[in-house]
């Protein structure tokens, strides 16, 4: 869906401020990031999702003559500002953390470094993509994983918030580990398996449930999943499924990806029934499909009650991320260039909550891997130009609660840089994989992850710790403007 021209995707106020730059000749190179404060749903972690819709936005970056008509007759914007905006291009450095890989709280998930019109401008359009599918595909590794291993299949599109919503939100679905999709456009666009059944109006149609169920295992003998709460559950559904299976088997049908699902009722009770009445039919083969509002919650309560259920079809409660329905990221100045030294000048933003206090300086981020389990030990934001060496020791602590620290000792650990160059000089050098390859990539990365973090009460907090280098930088700025601040008053 890279056909609607997104230029104008954007604040009114980006545009405000590009233009006061523009006429106060003020063009320096800036650091700006994208990271987010809280994971969602009070989770441990979240998935970084949206970048190759991030790519699609800057690569067709420009204003059209009819974007600049537009702009022309809101009356705010100068004829010599609006021949800026028609030849404008991105000509900036973009980083990012590659699509699937799990993410924590503060770290830049997409880094711009560009002259600061330019940086300005894609602010609103980074976050809305970045943290729309972000979102999404968290959801989806909760459901997925709340599932044990089963299936668990997206089909929010009716209930998600608006045609792209639930397009992107399929894909990000996708990504979070979804088997596949109801949604066919999504299936087009990415190349991900669409699946889907019938509805009730189906078995409506017909005179009677068998009737119904007979023409539809006839159409699709190789992929025969029965709806089976349109009346009675027990008493029709399942005896009536039951049936067409016994006729498929004794036509020499082959039996394969053959099941019922549920959609309303008890879903732990009907499953157990279900089971019991299948594998006493001689179908212990057949599955037990289950939809009905469910989320990582409901999904993990049936698994404790030992539902019988395995395949899941989840809608609203993930397209819309219900519980959570925002993933909160911000994108702040971080650094502006020193065109005299060619260094960056941290910058940093102050607030009352000391969590909002920003992180100053071109910085990047490093994973520490415990070198034995493959697990994440903490990840480390540090400046652009630092190194560390596998072969000595790390002393790491908490930026908040600085008493906190931990060695890492010398060949216990391994570094991975996270962020990686996508636009240099306004030109893309990087190919997006598959949204499949994305997925069994996500997948890995979730495996880094201990079992602790992932739990859905009080997981554990995976460290986000300062370089050295850097805390100082921030300690200092914040020093100084605690003591300006004292100097006025």
């Amino acid at each position: 869906m890279s056909t609607m021209n997104l230029t104008l995707l954007t604040d009114f106020y980006e545009l405000t401020m590009m233009q006061g730059y523009f006429k106060n000749h003020t063009d320096e190179v800036v650091v700006f990031d994208a990271f987010y404060r809280k994971n969602p749903s009070d989770g441990g972690y979240a998935i970084a999702a949206g970048l190759e819709q991030v790519i699609d936005y800057i690569k067709n970056l420009k204003f059209s003559k009819e974007d600049v008509d537009y702009l022309r007759g809101l009356g705010t914007f100068d004829e010599d500002f609006l021949n800026y905006l028609s030849d404008f291009r991105f000509t900036g450095d973009i980083y990012a953390i590659p699509e699937g890989t799990v993410v924590f709280p503060r770290e830049p998930l997409v880094k711009v470094v560009a002259p600061i019109m330019e940086a300005q401008l894609v602010e609103t359009a980074i976050l809305t993509i970045i943290n729309h599918q972000s979102l999404i595909a968290t959801k989806a590794s909760r459901v997925v994983y709340a599932a044990k291993g089963d299936g668990i299949m997206e089909f929010g599109l009716r209930r998600a918030q608006g045609p792209d919503a639930g397009v992107y939100g399929a894909r990000a679905a996708m990504i979070g580990g979804c088997v596949g999709t109801s949604n066919v456009l999504a299936g087009q666009l990415f190349d991900v398996p669409v699946k889907g059944t019938h509805a009730h109006s189906w078995i409506m149609s017909f005179p009677d449930e068998y009737t119904a169920f007979k023409k539809y295992a006839d159409l699709y003998p190789d992929a025969c999943c029965l709806l089976v709460d349109t009346y009675d559950t027990l008493k029709s559904g399942v005896p009536n499924a039951i049936r067409i299976f016994t006729e498929m088997k004794e036509a020499g049908i082959p039996l394969k990806n053959y099941g019922i699902r549920l959609d309303s009722g008890d879903l732990a009770y009907m499953s157990k029934k279900a089971r019991v009445m299948l594998d006493n039919a001689g179908f212990r083969d057949a599955f037990i499909s289950a939809s009905s509002d469910l989320d990582e919650y409901l999904i993990d309560s049936l698994k404790a009650q030992g539902c019988k259920i395995t395949s899941w079809g989840v809608g609203t409660n993930l397209i819309t991320s219900k519980d959570c329905p925002a993933f909160g990221g911000v994108y702040k100045l971080a650094a502006i260039l020193d065109n005299e030294t060619g260094d960056f000048i941290p910058k940093i933003k102050l607030s009352e909550n000391t969590e909002k206090i920003t992180n100053p300086g071109n910085k990047t981020i490093y994973r520490i891997y415990d070198k034995t389990a493959g697990k994440i030990k903490a990840d480390l934001i540090a400046l652009a130009d630092e190194t560390f060496d596998e072969g000595k020791d790390m002393i790491i602590f908490d930026p908040l609660e600085t008493w906190k620290k931990t060695k890492i000792h010398a060949g216990t650990f391994k570094l991975r840089e996270l962020l990686v160059p996508v636009f240099k000089g306004g030109e893309c050098i990087y190919n997006s994989p598959s949204v499949m390859e994305i997925r069994d990539y996500c997948k890995k990365e979730l495996d880094t992850l201990w079992d602790e973090t992932k739990r859905f009460v009080n997981p554990h907090d995976v460290y986000v710790d300062l370089s050295d280098k850097l805390f100082g930088i921030k300690s200092e700025l914040l020093e100084k403007m605690s003591m300006d601040a004292l100097s006025r008053i």
